[in-house]
């Protein structure tokens, strides 16, 4: 039972968020849009290492010198395969007038979708990595470092909804957004789930899913972001949103860890 409500945590926040687009008016404000992306950012690198890469590196430590490896190589791995995600799937940011990726005749909500969509892929591979090793047992996965790790996804997922449902708002209706906004976060547990059902070829190579995850989410900050909070005037209030969000993920995974 706490597997399947940890699967849908995060799908949670990511619907809450896309909800605001019933209670609040306009578009969101741009000082405090940077403040979130920052806040994403934030969460998600501390997610990849507290979460994903010190407990990968920990289960390796039987290869001694060279435990570094299976981190080593998962980061590259899931750098690569959104790396290549973003090149093979047409989609479009929320700041830019240009799709990036093949040519498509997608419209721009659902290209603004796919975009938010990219984001959410490693986020749901990470939570479904983490809740197959706690089933499959003795991996150094606690129950608690399980749900930190699906709780501070949803907080980050709750702006993020926000923030492609909201500018969505000005060109299609209120439910329109509001379901493009859910649906970009629906992947999250379909990932999740996935994983779970291919847990007995997972749990041999965990250090290195892991690590994989870790690397997807991070190319997602540093490629996306991180650039979109920082374009502009008032990037200092991304930097101080990334504080905030890296702050309490660390501290949800070692408190509850």
């Amino acid at each position: 039972m706490i597997t399947f409500f940890g699967l849908f945590i995060p799908f949670l926040g990511t619907t809450l968020g896309a909800a605001c687009v019933f209670f609040l008016r306009g578009s969101l404000n741009n000082k405090l849009q940077k403040v979130l992306l920052g806040f994403a950012s934030g969460v998600m690198v501390a997610a990849s290492v507290w979460s994903l890469l010190i407990p990968a590196i920990e289960q390796s430590d039987k290869m001694g010198k060279f435990a570094f490896i299976p981190a080593a190589v998962g980061i590259i791995l899931g750098i690569a395969f959104l790396f290549a995600l973003d090149v093979l799937i047409p989609h479009q940011h929320i700041d830019s007038d240009t799709p990036e990726g093949p040519k498509s005749k997608l419209n721009k909500s659902s290209m603004l979708c796919l975009a938010v969509t990219l984001h959410n892929i490693p986020e749901g591979m990470a939570v479904g990595v983490v809740f197959a090793g706690l089933l499959a047992g003795n991996t150094g996965i606690s129950a608690a470092g399980a749900i930190s790790l699906a709780i501070g996804i949803a907080i980050q997922n709750f702006p993020e909804g926000a923030i492609i449902s909201m500018p969505l708002a000005a060109t299609t209706s209120k439910s329109e957004s509001f379901v493009l906004g859910v649906l970009s976060g629906i992947v999250e547990p379909i990932a999740a789930v996935i994983t779970i059902l291919l847990t007995s070829f997972v749990v041999p190579v965990l250090p290195y899913l892991l690590s994989f995850a870790a690397g997807a989410m991070l190319y997602v900050v540093v490629e996306e972001l991180i650039p979109e909070g920082s374009e502009g005037e008032h990037s200092n209030l991304c930097t101080i949103g990334f504080a905030i969000g890296f702050v309490i993920m660390m501290t949800l995974d070692v408190a509850l860890g």
